[in-house]
């Protein structure tokens, strides 16, 4: 994480599929004051308990996780609750659930995570003009492929693979983050 820190990252999210939720916690302790005091976004994946005792930022939910509406008890109005999401459907019924954001794909093969089939960039761009909550990509993204995936407007991308396989995160980080901002320099309506 201070690695990417360093390099301007400042949305992350903790995810641990393989530990106990003790590692979870202790681990999501750690991040959570890391990233408060960079004043980085910080969420912890799945486990809205976890979240809410580490006073993260919020929590990202898949599909077959607490459902939206619980982990909002739990969290409160002001955390923030993203669902990951691999269809039209489910993009609308987490935007319907009340979700801040999703995630959707995977748009690309990926093996950090089984998430189905690749859905490919055109069902992205149909799901960002699908809903109106902030659509954040992700699945087998890397600097070969970011600005293809921002031309859809998608709001963001999650990236894991490409960064942490890189021998120099910091650096990957920086290309990365210079590729999408590039890019929403140059399109037209992008931010500046």
């Amino acid at each position: 994480m201070t690695q990417a820190l360093a390099a301007g990252v400042t949305f992350f999210q903790y995810r641990n599929k393989g530990g106990s939720r003790r590692q979870i916690y202790e681990t999501s302790r750690l991040l959570a004051l890391t990233a408060a005091r960079a004043r980085a976004v910080f969420l912890v994946n799945d486990h809205a308990d976890i979240a809410a005792a580490v006073d993260a930022d919020g929590v990202h939910l898949g599909q077959d996780d607490l459902p939206v509406l619980y982990a909002r008890k739990l969290l409160g109005n002001k955390k923030l609750i993203g669902v990951s999401t691999h269809s039209i459907d489910q993009a609308l019924a987490a935007e319907a659930a009340g979700a801040d954001y999703i995630g959707f794909g995977p748009l690309f093969k990926t093996a950090t995570k089984d998430a189905g089939s690749a859905q490919g960039i055109e069902n992205l761009a149909v799901i960002k003009k699908t809903v109106s909550i902030p659509v954040i990509a992700i699945g087998g993204i890397k600097q070969e492929n970011i600005s293809e995936v921002m031309r859809t407007r998608a709001d963001g991308a999650a990236v894991i693979s490409a960064l942490l396989a890189s021998a120099d995160i910091k650096s990957s980080a920086e290309e990365m983050i210079r590729l999408i901002s590039k890019f929403k320099i140059e399109e037209p309506g992008g931010v500046a």
